[in-house]
């Protein structure tokens, strides 16, 4: 059975609040990193009664750096490899306010390890749970910050779905071949995709735009919260026009639904790829199911991206920009 150590997060947690008087909580990374924090930070935001909890990509906290930072902030960074200038910086800016600082990233001795309070390391290659232990310790970080803080009745269940998701996630990817290849070969030749998602997957469809497809296959993309879809963006919808959905499985499945109804009135090309059929709320209580859905999406899509690289002959490694020159 598959599992991250949750005693980590609940011993960092409770020797920062031994020190510290924590009133806000400020997650901070970049790209795909800062996506894979956004669990975290909707969970806390949601279920928090006194805590300023806030997220940001990593220059903005350097640049703009908000005026509430200092020893009672719990700062939250990650960075994969950890060695992300803007990040390793965003370190020594909450460092220089006196704020605690945990990072989270999968290389030990990296940058981003140095000068902090305290390191996660996570694993990423082994198999698709592996990838999304990220976003599982940070989790389990905002699960135990709001248990020691305020106490939830929400934290025996939220305990139990982390020690649950990974090896649900790892099934979800591994029973996501057949819906991978079909939606492979119906997309390879799009020139632009839309990303859809709502509540705590939000940032999977984000992610999925900016990072799976615009940098990694070079396919124009853009996201939208299936709730902000009818303010705007659904005037773009026509027949075949190509889109994703991340369709959740939990509070906010209603506005995902809502937007699947009008694609389909109008014929879109539309996937979807549902947390509810990969077994979500059946491996965690359904009153906690909402938070886990981003795990299961991002397990899913990440067997879609690598089919629809194989299938469009452009590797997820390929790059025209990024590593190659100074930017």
């Amino acid at each position: 059975m598959y599992e991250i150590d949750l005693n980590q997060p609940k011993q960092i947690v409770s020797a920062v609040l031994a020190d510290h008087a924590i009133d806000s909580v400020a997650f901070v990374g970049c790209g795909a990193s800062m996506s894979e924090l956004y669990p975290a930070k909707y969970f806390l935001a949601n279920n928090s009664k006194t805590l300023n909890v806030q997220i940001f990509t990593s220059n903005e906290f350097n640049c703009d750096t908000p005026a509430w930072l200092g020893p009672n902030t719990f700062v939250v960074t990650c960075s994969l490899g950890g060695g992300t200038p803007e990040t390793v910086e965003a370190n020594k800016t909450a460092k220089a306010a006196g704020a605690p600082v945990v990072a989270i990233t999968h290389v030990a001795g990296s940058p981003l390890t140095e000068g902090v309070d305290h390191v996660i390391i996570h694993g990423f290659e082994a198999n698709y749970a592996a990838k999304i232990e990220k976003m599982g310790y940070a989790l389990a970080l905002a699960v135990e910050l709001l248990q020691q803080l305020e106490g939830t009745e929400l934290y025996d269940d939220m305990v139990a779905g982390l020690g649950r998701i990974y090896e649900l996630s790892e099934d979800a990817a591994a029973h996501a071949g057949k819906a991978a290849c079909a939606f492979a070969q119906a997309y390879k030749d799009e020139q632009l995709i839309y990303l859809m998602g709502s509540g705590a997957s939000a940032k999977v469809a984000y992610s999925t735009a900016l990072f799976l497809f615009s940098e990694m296959q070079w396919i124009d993309s853009a996201a939208y919260n299936t709730g902000e879809y009818f303010h705007g963006p659904f005037e773009l919808t026509e027949k075949d026009k190509p889109y994703l959905l991340f369709m959740s499985d939990g509070a906010t499945r209603p506005m995902d639904a809502r937007a699947l109804t009008f694609l389909q009135r109008f014929d879109a090309k539309a996937a979807v790829i549902d947390a509810k059929d990969y077994g979500l709320s059946g491996a965690v209580s359904a009153g906690v199911a909402t938070y886990f859905n981003p795990f299961v999406h991002t397990a899913v899509m990440r067997v879609f991206a690598e089919q629809l690289a194989e299938a469009r002959q452009h590797p997820l490694t390929l790059r025209r920009y990024m590593w190659k020159l100074s930017y």
